[in-house]
């Protein structure tokens, strides 16, 4: 659940979650509870009373929507966990929940498939309602840094050549000319372009799904992996290695029915212990008699 978190984060997560749990009247904390923190850590407080228009509404439903279903059928797109459409902090008023496996590095497949997901809102918002809103911002400006970083930083264009110019604020000068300039920014523009393309083809594909994501959203306003397979079926990318996404879905159960185990296994050692000692009670007495 907390992939790149630093420790003072998980442990605003464990406060969180103690506390909801004390809210509940709940003596134990359990799974549902840290799974409400990590919300809260990620993206705010849950603001149910903010005033939101309904067109509105159906906007940012379509739009994590779009989000959630671009993402599922993308090979090397981070594996979607939760969608939700409560407005959460300032801003935000909807979001999509990942839970990617701690890579140390990113290949050129994966960069394209993660900007063709943060795209997916934004493609779903003009193939389904017809008209486009500010609340790709954040979006756009993701995949705007990342796709600069990918010609100029990382070397993956072959125009741009195996050059890497790593931003730096303290140098006013540009270690690079008005021409190489000029060349980035037109990759950058192409490579967007067609992945833009290639996610508005995936949407008007999956169009049906995306639209019944997006109902499921505004009827129920929180969407969990149980809810997204029901309504997407199982992705259809498997992997030989673990992921996190894999250890999220079988490992509390493992542990739990491993917990059990032993629970069962110590309360029948107990009373084997209590029956042994009962008969040696009875032996005791017939002994003394």
């Amino acid at each position: 659940l907390t992939p790149g978190f630093a420790g003072a984060d998980i442990a605003n997560v464990c406060n969180e979650a103690a506390l909801i749990a004390a809210r509940r009247g709940s003596k134990i904390v359990e799974m549902g509870d840290f799974e409400s923190a990590v919300d809260r850590v990620i993206g705010g407080l849950e603001k149910k009373n903010k005033v939101i228009s309904a067109e509105e509404r159906r906007t940012v439903a379509f739009h994590e929507a779009g989000h959630a279903v671009v993402g599922w059928f993308l090979e090397y797109a981070e594996p979607l966990l939760k969608v939700s459409i409560i407005p959460r902090g300032t801003a935000a008023l909807g979001f999509a929940q990942y839970l990617p496996s701690e890579n140390l590095l990113m290949t050129t497949e994966q960069m394209e498939d993660m900007t063709c997901m943060t795209l997916g809102g934004r493609a779903a918002e003009e193939v389904l309602i017809g008209k486009i809103s500010t609340g790709a911002q954040n979006d756009l400006e993701k995949i705007t840094k990342m796709t600069y970083s990918r010609v100029a930083v990382y070397g993956m264009n072959k125009r741009v050549g195996l050059v890497s110019f790593p931003p730096d604020e303290e140098k006013l000068m540009k270690p690079f000319s008005n021409e190489t300039a000029q060349v980035i920014d037109e990759e950058v523009r192409k490579l967007i372009d067609s992945s833009y393309e290639r996610t508005r083809k995936l949407v008007e594909e999956k169009k049906e799904l995306v639209e019944k994501m997006a109902l499921a959203l505004l009827e129920r306003e929180v969407l969990s992996l149980e809810d997204i397979e029901g309504i997407l079926g199982k992705r259809p990318f498997s992997t030989t290695e673990q992921r996190n996404i894999d250890k999220f879905r079988v490992g509390f159960q493992e542990e739990h029915s491993t917990d059990t185990k032993s629970s069962l296994e110590e309360g029948a050692s107990l009373s084997n212990n209590k029956d042994d000692e009962e008969t040696d009670e009875e032996e005791a007495v017939i002994r003394v008699t």
